[in-house]
């Protein structure tokens, strides 16, 4: 059955942040309604936060909202956890666990950097040793983000460790994470590109789901995309967050979970 939270924010990424931090669960497992969107006062005074509906499917439960602290306005983001392959959903946090006002987000981002330098190292020769047993002339340049890692592997024809449509480059990404993340009590995301192809293929979702969007309003009909990976998922939920009249959300298990853009007439 579908279960919902409200939650609000200085603006609907932050609302929506909020949300799935209190739920534990990634933006692709989510269907996300804007009720009301973020207001800028005068001079700074009377202005209105933004405020989300977020939905899930939990199974055997009735349809219930689930409570949620409000967000403060002053209050930092709270860091995105790594992207899971979604095999089930979980259900809500116990209230004990939401998100508070306070500096307890402001801790766990502190506690994160900690052993960075060590985790970048255990990339470094992870992605080094994997390249001589692959043969491939790479160097992996490893840059500290948010709440990871970013690597680029740089060398020349770099195309066999990217594949079809990322497949190889997306395996080892995976095996990257494994090996790191393995046995540690706080996870870090690895994001690996080679070549650009990433972002070259995040601007071809980008325009795939402006197309796909424009259809389900023109002919007001659901419409399901090719299955992607998580990160492909995610790119075309953030995507069609603001277009008018039109919801995502995603369906099926992996390696077949399919993102669905549906219409939402009352979706502004």
């Amino acid at each position: 059955m579908k279960k919902w939270i409200e939650t609000t924010g200085r603006s609907e990424e932050d609302a929506i942040a909020a949300a799935l931090f209190q739920l534990g669960l990634e933006r692709d497992d989510v269907s996300v309604e804007v009720i009301e969107r973020a207001k800028s006062g005068f001079l700074g005074f009377g202005g209105n936060p933004a405020k989300v509906r977020v939905s899930y499917e939990v199974e055997g439960e009735e349809d219930t909202p689930v409570s949620a602290a409000p967000v403060q306005e002053d209050q930092p983001e709270a860091a995105p956890e790594a992207v899971q392959p979604a095999v089930q959903e979980e259900p809500a946090a116990a209230a004990d666990d939401q998100l508070q006002p306070g500096d307890e987000v402001l801790i766990a981002h502190e506690e994160e950097q900690e052993g960075r330098d060590e985790k970048a190292e255990k990339i470094r020769v992870f992605l080094t040793g994997l390249m001589e047993h692959l043969h491939v002339d790479a160097v992996p340049e490893i840059t500290p983000s948010e709440n990871g890692y970013k690597v680029i592997l740089q060398g020349h024809g770099l195309g066999a460790i990217i594949g079809r449509r990322g497949e190889t480059l997306d395996a080892i990404q995976q095996l990257t994470n494994y090996s790191v993340n393995r046995g540690q009590s706080k996870r870090v995301r690895i994001h690996i590109d080679a070549e650009g192809y990433r972002a070259k293929r995040e601007e071809s979702l980008q325009r795939l789901a402006e197309k796909v969007a424009g259809k389900v309003v023109k002919y007001r009909k659901n419409m399901t995309l090719e299955p992607m990976n998580a990160y492909e998922r995610h790119v075309i939920h953030a995507a069609l967050q603001d277009y008018p009249h039109v919801t995502t959300y995603s369906t099926g298990v992996e390696p077949n979970r399919r993102t669905v853009v549906a219409y939402s007439p009352d979706q502004k």
